[in-house]
Protein backbone atom coordinates (compact mmCIF):
# COMPACT_ATOMS: atom_id res chain seq x y z
CA UNK A 1 0.00 0.00 0.00
CA UNK A 2 1.61 3.24 -1.19
CA UNK A 3 0.83 6.60 0.34
CA UNK A 4 1.49 10.15 -0.77
CA UNK A 5 4.53 11.68 0.90
CA UNK A 6 4.14 14.96 2.73
CA UNK A 7 6.71 17.73 3.00
CA UNK A 8 7.66 18.69 6.56
CA UNK A 9 7.26 22.30 7.68
CA UNK A 10 10.47 24.10 8.62
CA UNK A 11 9.81 26.04 11.82
CA UNK A 12 13.27 27.37 12.55
CA UNK A 13 16.87 27.33 11.36
CA UNK A 14 19.68 28.12 13.81
CA UNK A 15 23.43 28.68 13.59
CA UNK A 16 25.12 26.36 16.10
CA UNK A 17 28.73 26.51 14.87
CA UNK A 18 29.99 27.97 18.16
CA UNK A 19 29.11 24.68 19.91
CA UNK A 20 32.06 22.98 18.21
CA UNK A 21 32.63 19.75 16.33
CA UNK A 22 31.14 16.28 16.91
CA UNK A 23 28.45 17.47 19.30
CA UNK A 24 25.40 15.51 20.38
CA UNK A 25 22.14 17.37 21.04
CA UNK A 26 20.11 17.01 24.25
CA UNK A 27 16.81 18.83 24.80
CA UNK A 28 15.14 19.99 28.00
CA UNK A 29 13.90 23.12 29.74
CA UNK A 30 17.06 24.58 31.29
CA UNK A 31 15.70 28.03 32.10
CA UNK A 32 12.34 27.11 33.62
CA UNK A 33 10.28 29.04 31.08
CA UNK A 34 8.25 26.04 29.87
CA UNK A 35 10.09 25.62 26.56
CA UNK A 36 12.89 23.24 25.71
CA UNK A 37 16.40 24.51 25.34
CA UNK A 38 19.16 22.95 23.26
CA UNK A 39 22.31 21.52 24.86
CA UNK A 40 25.17 20.53 22.56
CA UNK A 41 27.74 18.21 24.11
CA UNK A 42 31.25 17.63 22.81
CA UNK A 43 33.07 14.43 23.89
CA UNK A 44 36.71 14.03 24.81
CA UNK A 45 39.13 12.76 22.20
CA UNK A 46 42.29 10.68 22.12
CA UNK A 47 40.56 7.43 23.13
CA UNK A 48 39.31 4.28 21.41
CA UNK A 49 35.64 4.50 22.41
CA UNK A 50 35.05 0.87 21.51
CA UNK A 51 36.74 0.05 24.81
CA UNK A 52 37.21 3.32 26.73
CA UNK A 53 34.15 5.37 27.75
CA UNK A 54 33.83 9.03 26.87
CA UNK A 55 33.79 11.99 29.22
CA UNK A 56 32.32 15.40 28.42
CA UNK A 57 34.83 17.84 26.93
CA UNK A 58 32.54 20.86 26.62
CA UNK A 59 28.86 21.77 26.37
CA UNK A 60 26.99 24.74 25.00
CA UNK A 61 23.38 25.70 25.77
CA UNK A 62 21.09 27.68 23.44
CA UNK A 63 17.45 28.67 23.66
CA UNK A 64 15.04 27.98 20.79
CA UNK A 65 15.84 31.36 19.24
CA UNK A 66 19.52 30.47 18.97
CA UNK A 67 20.67 32.71 21.84
CA UNK A 68 23.65 31.21 23.66
CA UNK A 69 22.81 30.70 27.34
CA UNK A 70 26.19 29.42 28.55
CA UNK A 71 29.21 27.32 27.65
CA UNK A 72 31.17 25.06 29.99
CA UNK A 73 34.51 23.38 29.29
CA UNK A 74 37.03 24.05 26.54
CA UNK A 75 36.14 23.21 22.96
CA UNK A 76 38.51 20.80 21.24
CA UNK A 77 39.36 21.09 17.56
CA UNK A 78 39.88 17.31 17.48
CA UNK A 79 37.21 15.86 19.77
CA UNK A 80 36.16 12.24 19.91
CA UNK A 81 33.46 10.83 17.68
CA UNK A 82 29.92 9.59 18.33
CA UNK A 83 30.81 5.92 18.47
CA UNK A 84 29.46 5.42 21.99
CA UNK A 85 27.38 7.23 24.61
CA UNK A 86 28.30 10.52 26.23
CA UNK A 87 27.87 10.58 30.05
CA UNK A 88 25.30 13.35 30.35
CA UNK A 89 21.55 13.77 30.97
CA UNK A 90 19.14 16.65 31.62
CA UNK A 91 16.92 16.04 34.66
CA UNK A 92 15.58 17.65 37.85
CA UNK A 93 17.59 15.44 40.19
CA UNK A 94 16.92 17.41 43.40
CA UNK A 95 13.20 18.02 42.86
CA UNK A 96 13.40 21.82 43.04
CA UNK A 97 11.34 22.24 39.87
CA UNK A 98 14.32 23.22 37.72
CA UNK A 99 16.32 20.87 35.50
CA UNK A 100 19.96 20.21 36.17
CA UNK A 101 22.62 18.87 33.82
CA UNK A 102 24.21 15.67 35.13
CA UNK A 103 27.53 14.84 33.54
CA UNK A 104 31.01 13.39 33.96
CA UNK A 105 33.90 15.77 33.34
CA UNK A 106 37.52 15.41 34.45
CA UNK A 107 36.80 12.14 36.30
CA UNK A 108 34.05 13.67 38.46
CA UNK A 109 30.27 13.46 38.43
CA UNK A 110 28.86 16.98 38.25
CA UNK A 111 25.40 18.36 38.95
CA UNK A 112 25.17 21.64 37.03
CA UNK A 113 22.52 24.34 37.32
CA UNK A 114 20.59 24.29 34.07
CA UNK A 115 20.00 28.03 33.85
CA UNK A 116 23.60 29.17 34.42
CA UNK A 117 26.00 26.27 33.85
CA UNK A 118 27.36 26.66 37.38
CA UNK A 119 28.35 23.54 39.33
CA UNK A 120 25.96 22.79 42.21
CA UNK A 121 27.53 19.52 43.39
CA UNK A 122 30.60 17.48 42.55
CA UNK A 123 31.30 13.84 43.40
CA UNK A 124 34.23 11.48 42.76
CA UNK A 125 33.49 8.50 40.55
CA UNK A 126 33.18 5.02 42.14
CA UNK A 127 35.83 3.77 39.67
CA UNK A 128 38.07 5.34 37.03
CA UNK A 129 36.09 3.87 34.13
CA UNK A 130 32.59 4.37 35.61
CA UNK A 131 31.46 6.93 33.04
CA UNK A 132 30.14 5.18 29.92
CA UNK A 133 26.64 6.61 30.41
CA UNK A 134 24.28 7.90 33.11
CA UNK A 135 21.08 6.06 34.08
CA UNK A 136 18.63 7.74 36.47
CA UNK A 137 16.65 5.30 38.62
CA UNK A 138 14.51 4.90 41.72
CA UNK A 139 16.21 2.08 43.59
CA UNK A 140 15.55 3.32 47.12
CA UNK A 141 11.80 3.98 46.95
CA UNK A 142 11.85 7.78 46.86
CA UNK A 143 8.97 9.96 45.65
CA UNK A 144 10.75 10.37 42.32
CA UNK A 145 13.93 8.91 40.76
CA UNK A 146 17.04 10.28 42.46
CA UNK A 147 19.48 7.38 42.28
CA UNK A 148 22.23 7.07 39.68
CA UNK A 149 23.63 4.07 37.84
CA UNK A 150 27.04 4.39 36.19
CA UNK A 151 28.80 1.75 34.11
CA UNK A 152 31.93 1.00 32.15
CA UNK A 153 31.71 -0.14 28.55
CA UNK A 154 30.54 -3.72 28.95
CA UNK A 155 31.34 -5.39 32.27
CA UNK A 156 30.43 -3.53 35.46
CA UNK A 157 27.90 -1.07 36.80
CA UNK A 158 27.63 0.92 40.03
CA UNK A 159 24.39 2.04 41.74
CA UNK A 160 24.54 5.16 43.93
CA UNK A 161 22.01 7.10 46.00
CA UNK A 162 21.34 10.83 45.73
CA UNK A 163 24.38 11.63 47.90
CA UNK A 164 26.55 9.33 45.80
CA UNK A 165 26.83 6.63 48.45
CA UNK A 166 27.43 3.25 46.83
CA UNK A 167 24.32 1.04 47.03
CA UNK A 168 25.68 -1.93 45.09
CA UNK A 169 27.78 -2.96 42.13
CA UNK A 170 27.19 -5.64 39.53
CA UNK A 171 29.42 -7.47 37.07
CA UNK A 172 28.02 -9.24 34.05
CA UNK A 173 27.19 -8.89 30.36
CA UNK A 174 25.60 -5.47 30.87
CA UNK A 175 25.32 -4.33 27.23
CA UNK A 176 25.17 -0.72 26.16
CA UNK A 177 22.38 0.97 28.13
CA UNK A 178 20.57 -0.92 30.94
CA UNK A 179 16.93 0.06 31.35
CA UNK A 180 15.15 0.62 34.69
CA UNK A 181 11.44 0.08 35.29
CA UNK A 182 9.18 -0.81 38.23
CA UNK A 183 7.77 -4.11 37.00
CA UNK A 184 6.30 -5.37 40.29
CA UNK A 185 4.76 -2.08 41.44
CA UNK A 186 6.65 -1.85 44.75
CA UNK A 187 7.83 1.73 44.12
CA UNK A 188 11.37 0.64 43.27
CA UNK A 189 12.91 0.02 39.87
CA UNK A 190 14.15 -3.30 38.65
CA UNK A 191 17.11 -3.15 36.25
CA UNK A 192 17.47 -4.99 32.95
CA UNK A 193 21.26 -4.85 32.93
CA UNK A 194 22.01 -6.12 29.46
CA UNK A 195 21.29 -9.85 29.73
CA UNK A 196 20.87 -9.82 33.55
CA UNK A 197 17.61 -8.91 35.30
CA UNK A 198 18.29 -7.36 38.73
CA UNK A 199 16.04 -6.29 41.57
CA UNK A 200 16.43 -2.88 43.20
CA UNK A 201 19.11 -4.29 45.53
CA UNK A 202 21.26 -5.41 42.61
CA UNK A 203 20.48 -9.10 43.08
CA UNK A 204 20.31 -11.08 39.84
CA UNK A 205 16.92 -12.78 39.44
CA UNK A 206 17.44 -14.28 35.97
CA UNK A 207 19.63 -14.04 32.88
CA UNK A 208 19.35 -14.44 29.11
CA UNK A 209 21.77 -17.35 29.12
CA UNK A 210 21.04 -18.45 25.55
CA UNK A 211 21.80 -15.13 23.84
CA UNK A 212 25.13 -14.37 22.19
CA UNK A 213 27.15 -11.15 22.07
CA UNK A 214 25.48 -8.39 24.17
CA UNK A 215 22.26 -6.36 24.44
CA UNK A 216 22.30 -3.45 22.02
CA UNK A 217 18.96 -2.00 23.14
CA UNK A 218 16.05 -2.76 25.47
CA UNK A 219 12.38 -1.84 25.16
CA UNK A 220 9.51 -2.35 27.61
CA UNK A 221 5.80 -2.55 26.81
CA UNK A 222 2.68 -4.68 26.84
CA UNK A 223 3.46 -6.23 23.50
CA UNK A 224 1.19 -9.24 23.05
CA UNK A 225 -2.59 -8.73 22.77
CA UNK A 226 -4.31 -8.79 26.16
CA UNK A 227 -1.08 -8.71 28.14
CA UNK A 228 -1.62 -7.18 31.58
CA UNK A 229 2.06 -7.19 32.51
CA UNK A 230 4.95 -5.36 30.94
CA UNK A 231 7.30 -7.37 28.78
CA UNK A 232 10.88 -6.90 27.56
CA UNK A 233 12.09 -6.74 23.97
CA UNK A 234 15.86 -7.15 23.67
CA UNK A 235 17.80 -6.50 20.48
CA UNK A 236 21.28 -7.92 20.06
CA UNK A 237 22.34 -11.12 18.37
CA UNK A 238 18.60 -11.73 17.81
CA UNK A 239 15.33 -9.99 18.70
CA UNK A 240 13.64 -11.69 21.63
CA UNK A 241 10.58 -11.08 23.85
CA UNK A 242 10.64 -12.03 27.54
CA UNK A 243 8.16 -11.78 30.34
CA UNK A 244 9.59 -9.67 33.15
CA UNK A 245 9.89 -12.84 35.19
CA UNK A 246 12.29 -14.37 32.66
CA UNK A 247 10.13 -16.55 30.41
CA UNK A 248 11.07 -16.38 26.74
CA UNK A 249 7.87 -15.73 24.76
CA UNK A 250 9.28 -15.65 21.22
CA UNK A 251 12.50 -15.18 19.31
CA UNK A 252 13.09 -13.73 15.83
CA UNK A 253 16.17 -15.16 14.11
CA UNK A 254 15.64 -13.55 10.71
CA UNK A 255 18.31 -10.87 11.11
CA UNK A 256 22.09 -10.95 11.00
CA UNK A 257 22.47 -8.46 13.85
CA UNK A 258 19.54 -6.74 15.54
CA UNK A 259 21.34 -3.48 16.24
CA UNK A 260 18.29 -1.36 17.08
CA UNK A 261 14.69 -2.16 17.95
CA UNK A 262 11.73 0.06 18.77
CA UNK A 263 8.12 -0.72 19.62
CA UNK A 264 4.90 1.07 18.81
CA UNK A 265 1.44 0.89 17.31
CA UNK A 266 2.74 1.13 13.77
CA UNK A 267 -0.14 -0.89 12.27
CA UNK A 268 -3.76 -0.21 13.22
CA UNK A 269 -4.91 -3.38 11.42
CA UNK A 270 -2.94 -5.73 13.71
CA UNK A 271 -3.56 -6.62 17.37
CA UNK A 272 -1.04 -5.72 20.05
CA UNK A 273 2.09 -3.71 19.41
CA UNK A 274 4.60 -4.09 16.63
CA UNK A 275 8.40 -4.22 16.80
CA UNK A 276 10.58 -2.39 14.28
CA UNK A 277 14.18 -3.51 14.02
CA UNK A 278 17.35 -2.51 12.24
CA UNK A 279 19.39 -5.39 10.85
CA UNK A 280 23.09 -4.83 10.23
CA UNK A 281 23.35 -7.18 7.29
CA UNK A 282 26.91 -6.38 6.22
CA UNK A 283 29.30 -4.38 8.40
CA UNK A 284 31.35 -1.95 6.33
CA UNK A 285 34.60 -0.12 6.91
CA UNK A 286 33.16 3.26 5.97
CA UNK A 287 29.92 5.16 6.54
CA UNK A 288 28.45 4.54 3.09
CA UNK A 289 29.48 0.94 2.48
CA UNK A 290 28.07 -2.17 4.08
CA UNK A 291 24.33 -2.71 4.19
CA UNK A 292 21.51 -2.54 6.70
CA UNK A 293 17.73 -2.78 6.50
CA UNK A 294 14.62 -2.13 8.57
CA UNK A 295 12.37 -5.06 9.47
CA UNK A 296 8.98 -5.16 11.16
CA UNK A 297 7.49 -7.85 13.44
CA UNK A 298 3.99 -8.37 14.78
CA UNK A 299 3.22 -8.92 18.48
CA UNK A 300 4.00 -12.63 18.12
CA UNK A 301 7.42 -12.11 16.55
CA UNK A 302 6.33 -12.88 12.99
CA UNK A 303 7.96 -10.89 10.20
CA UNK A 304 5.45 -8.58 8.51
CA UNK A 305 7.83 -6.38 6.55
CA UNK A 306 11.46 -6.10 5.50
CA UNK A 307 13.31 -3.38 3.65
CA UNK A 308 15.24 -4.38 0.53
CA UNK A 309 17.72 -1.55 0.66
CA UNK A 310 19.39 -0.68 -2.64
CA UNK A 311 21.87 1.91 -1.32
CA UNK A 312 25.00 1.54 0.79
CA UNK A 313 25.00 2.33 4.48
CA UNK A 314 25.10 0.23 7.64
CA UNK A 315 24.90 2.63 10.61
CA UNK A 316 21.19 3.53 10.61
CA UNK A 317 19.50 4.42 13.90
CA UNK A 318 15.73 3.89 14.23
CA UNK A 319 13.39 5.24 16.90
CA UNK A 320 9.67 5.25 17.60
CA UNK A 321 8.11 8.59 16.64
CA UNK A 322 4.88 9.42 18.48
CA UNK A 323 2.45 12.33 18.02
CA UNK A 324 3.89 13.47 14.70
CA UNK A 325 0.42 14.03 13.27
CA UNK A 326 -3.22 13.88 14.39
CA UNK A 327 -3.57 10.13 13.86
CA UNK A 328 -3.17 7.57 16.64
CA UNK A 329 -0.45 5.78 14.67
CA UNK A 330 3.19 5.66 15.62
CA UNK A 331 5.93 5.95 13.01
CA UNK A 332 9.50 4.74 12.53
CA UNK A 333 12.08 7.52 12.39
CA UNK A 334 15.33 6.48 10.69
CA UNK A 335 18.50 8.53 10.34
CA UNK A 336 22.29 8.20 9.91
CA UNK A 337 21.39 6.06 6.91
CA UNK A 338 24.31 6.85 4.61
CA UNK A 339 24.23 6.16 0.90
CA UNK A 340 22.62 9.50 0.18
CA UNK A 341 19.45 8.60 2.12
CA UNK A 342 18.30 11.52 4.28
CA UNK A 343 16.39 11.14 7.59
CA UNK A 344 13.01 9.61 6.87
CA UNK A 345 9.74 8.77 8.65
CA UNK A 346 8.27 5.38 7.72
CA UNK A 347 4.84 3.91 8.48
CA UNK A 348 4.02 0.36 9.53
CA UNK A 349 4.14 -0.82 5.90
CA UNK A 350 7.63 0.72 5.49
CA UNK A 351 6.26 3.40 3.19
CA UNK A 352 8.14 6.69 3.26
CA UNK A 353 5.83 9.23 4.91
CA UNK A 354 8.25 12.14 5.19
CA UNK A 355 11.82 12.59 3.98
CA UNK A 356 13.62 15.58 5.47
CA UNK A 357 15.46 17.82 2.98
CA UNK A 358 18.72 17.97 4.98
CA UNK A 359 20.97 15.27 6.39
CA UNK A 360 22.44 15.00 9.86
CA UNK A 361 21.82 13.62 13.30
CA UNK A 362 18.25 13.70 14.58
CA UNK A 363 16.44 14.39 17.86
CA UNK A 364 12.67 14.43 18.34
CA UNK A 365 10.78 16.11 21.17
CA UNK A 366 7.74 18.22 22.03
CA UNK A 367 9.65 21.47 22.45
CA UNK A 368 6.82 23.58 23.89
CA UNK A 369 4.50 21.09 25.62
CA UNK A 370 1.73 21.57 23.07
CA UNK A 371 1.37 17.83 22.38
CA UNK A 372 3.04 17.74 18.96
CA UNK A 373 6.44 16.21 18.34
CA UNK A 374 9.03 18.17 16.39
CA UNK A 375 11.96 16.59 14.55
CA UNK A 376 15.33 18.35 14.76
CA UNK A 377 18.04 17.66 12.18
CA UNK A 378 21.49 19.11 12.81
CA UNK A 379 25.14 19.01 11.76
CA UNK A 380 28.20 20.88 13.00
CA UNK A 381 27.00 24.25 11.74
CA UNK A 382 23.21 24.38 11.47
CA UNK A 383 20.09 23.08 13.14
CA UNK A 384 16.65 22.71 11.52
CA UNK A 385 13.39 22.28 13.47
CA UNK A 386 10.56 20.59 11.53
CA UNK A 387 6.93 19.91 12.35
CA UNK A 388 4.05 18.18 10.57
CA UNK A 389 2.33 21.55 10.16
CA UNK A 390 2.92 25.16 11.16
CA UNK A 391 3.50 25.84 14.86
CA UNK A 392 4.56 29.07 16.54
CA UNK A 393 7.35 27.97 18.87
CA UNK A 394 7.21 31.31 20.70
CA UNK A 395 3.51 31.07 21.49
CA UNK A 396 3.43 28.01 23.75
CA UNK A 397 5.32 27.25 26.95
CA UNK A 398 3.83 24.46 29.04
CA UNK A 399 6.59 21.89 29.68
CA UNK A 400 6.44 20.90 33.34
CA UNK A 401 8.65 17.82 33.65
CA UNK A 402 11.44 16.20 31.67
CA UNK A 403 9.99 12.98 30.24
CA UNK A 404 11.89 9.76 30.88
CA UNK A 405 12.88 9.30 27.25
CA UNK A 406 14.67 12.66 27.35
CA UNK A 407 16.57 11.89 30.57
CA UNK A 408 17.54 8.41 29.34
CA UNK A 409 19.26 9.49 26.14
CA UNK A 410 21.56 6.93 24.53
CA UNK A 411 23.15 6.15 21.18
CA UNK A 412 21.41 2.77 21.47
CA UNK A 413 17.81 3.94 21.87
CA UNK A 414 15.72 1.87 24.22
CA UNK A 415 12.55 2.93 25.93
CA UNK A 416 9.17 2.04 27.29
CA UNK A 417 5.79 2.18 25.61
CA UNK A 418 2.79 3.32 27.57
CA UNK A 419 -0.54 4.41 26.17
CA UNK A 420 -0.72 8.19 26.21
CA UNK A 421 -3.49 10.65 25.49
CA UNK A 422 -2.66 13.59 23.21
CA UNK A 423 -3.20 17.04 24.62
Amino acid sequence: MKIEKKEPVLLRKLDIATAGKNTKLYTGDLTGNGRSDLLFVQPDGGIDDRYVPHQVQAMTAFDLNGNKLWQVGTLDRHPGGPGSDYPIQIYDIDGDGENEVLCVMEKHFLIIEGSTGNVKKKFPLPADDAHDCIIIANLTGQDFPQDIILKNRYEQMWALDSEFNLLWTHKGNIGHYPWVFDFDGDGKDEVMAGYDFLNSHGERLWSCNELDDHADCIWIGQITPGSKEYQLVIGGSVTVLYSWKGKEIWRYNGSVESQHVSIGKFREDLPGLQIAGLDRIVRGKHYDDGKDGIFLLDAHGREIGKEDRQTGGWLTIIETLRHWDNSEKDYILAYRRGGGVYPTIYDGHLNEVVTFPVDGYVVHADLTGVGQTQVIVYDENELFIYNNDYLDLDKYASIKNQEKRLYSVTLYPGGEYKKTVKK
